[in-house]
């Protein structure tokens, strides 16, 4: 079976496998954009507001521009390059399934990375997911630079805290 009969939401797809379709995708792509997305412009603006950015800067970086932009489930503004936005894009089309994955293998490839600078956060084994280990970690260490400061989730509570937030 050739490897792109395979794409599917990176969230469905095994690591190894993942790896598999990003070089398949990167091998055929004409054009590919990665936007990140720092921590501090997240704090700033938000998280949704950031990603339909992220989207918008995604989309203007192709030159020249595709003939046709797909975007998972947002439209993005009227400043955006022309897009049309696909509910569930992700299972319906194996354009966006494609950008999902490249997506998903950038920013875990990241998260290792991130390991190796925060060790004592486990980043490589929950790449960025919140996760009851993480939490813990999060409230013995304190956060890194790397994490987002307005993020407002329990893991950045002490248990004390966070115990007392769920009860109310």
């Amino acid at each position: 079976m050739r490897p792109l009969a395979r794409l599917n939401d990176s969230k469905q797809v095994a690591p190894a496998d993942r790896e598999e379709l990003f070089r398949a995708v990167m091998g055929c792509a004409t054009r590919v954009s990665v936007q990140v997305i720092s921590p501090g412009e997240i704090d700033r603006e938000g998280l949704h507001r950031s990603n339909l950015a992220g989207l918008r800067r995604a989309l203007a970086a192709l030159t020249p521009p595709a003939e046709a932009c797909l975007v998972d489930g947002f439209r993005l503004g009227p400043a955006a390059p022309e897009h049309h936005a696909v509910i569930e894009g992700d299972d319906r089309s194996a354009a966006i399934a494609a950008a999902s994955i490249v997506a998903k293998v950038v920013r875990d490839r990241y998260m290792r990375r991130a390991d190796a600078l925060y060790p004592q956060f486990g980043f490589r084994s929950h790449v960025g997911y919140i996760t009851p280990s993480h939490s813990a970690l999060v409230r013995r260490h304190g956060p890194s630079e790397i994490h987002r400061r307005s993020f407002q989730a329990l893991c950045y509570l002490s248990e004390e805290e966070a115990a007392e937030r769920l009860s109310a």
